[in-house]
C-alpha cells in the first residue's frame, strides 16, 4: 500500500528518486514529483517492476496529473569528477530546484539525503529505503526519471551506434562489454567505473 510519510504536512511534499546509478555509460537522472492530492494516479509502482509500455503511459499521466514534476541529471563527466553518490545528489538537487512549486519537504528513495538547503531555506526531508515501492510520490519520481533516462540513452545510441545504448541503456551487459573491448570507451562512458578504468 503506497502512502505519503507526511500525510498531515502543511505544504507540498516532493518525492525524489534516481535512475542510472549502476550503468557504465550515460547520465544519472533524478526525478522529483509533487502529486496532486485531488487527482489520484492509479498503479504507481517502482519503475523497475513495470514494463516499458506501462512506464511510458504512467510517465504521461504523472506529467499531466501532478502539481509539479521535474527531471534533471548529472552527466558522465560529473560522475567521474564527483563520484556516483555525489553526482546522484547533485541531480536530485537540480530536480528539486526545477519544480515549479517549491516543496516544504522531500521524500527521497534510499538511505541518505542530498543537501536540502537552497539559498537561505532548508527543506525537511526523509530517506526511505525501498521508497520507490512504498511511497506514491517516490514511485512517480522513479518512473519519470527512468523514462527520461531511457530516452536520453536512445538519443545517444544515434550518436554512438557502436555500443548498443538503445538496447542496454548503458548497463554492463556482455554485448556492451564486448563493444568496449572492440571500440574502447566513448565520451559517455564513466571512466571511473570498472572495467573502463582498467582499459
Amino acid at each position: 500500500m503506497q502512502r505519503s510519510l507526511f500525510p498531515e504536512c502543511s505544504g507540498p511534499v516532493a518525492g525524489v528518486d534516481e535512475a542510472g546509478r549502476g550503468p557504465l555509460a550515460g547520465p544519472v537522472v533524478a526525478g522529483a514529483v509533487i502529486l496532486d492530492p485531488d487527482r489520484e494516479i492509479p498503479d504507481l509502482a517502482d519503475s523497475k517492476v513495470l514494463t516499458e509500455r506501462r512506464r511510458e503511459a504512467l510517465a504521461k499521466d504523472i506529467r499531466q496529473g501532478s502539481l509539479a514534476w521535474s527531471v534533471a541529471w548529472a552527466d558522465s563527466h560529473e560522475i567521474d569528477r564527483l563520484n556516483i553518490l555525489q553526482a546522484t545528489f547533485l541531480a536530485m538537487r537540480r530536480a528539486i530546484i526545477g519544480l515549479r512549486v517549491t516543496p516544504v519537504r522531500a521524500e527521497v528513495d534510499g538511505n541518505r539525503l542530498p543537501d536540502l538547503r537552497f539559498g537561505g531555506r532548508q527543506i525537511d526531508g526523509v530517506a526511505v529505503i525501498g521508497g520507490d515501492g512504498l511511497v506514491s510520490s517516490i514511485s512517480a519520481a522513479s518512473i519519470i526519471a527512468k523514462v527520461h533516462r531511457d530516452h536520453m540513452m536512445c538519443s545517444l545510441d544515434a550518436i554512438y551506434p557502436d555500443y548498443g545504448f538503445r538496447r542496454h541503456k548503458g548497463y554492463g551487459t556482455a554485448a556492451h562489454r564486448d563493444a568496449l573491448g572492440r571500440h574502447g570507451p566513448c565520451p559517455q562512458h564513466r571512466r571511473s567505473f570498472r572495467p573502463i578504468s582498467c582499459l
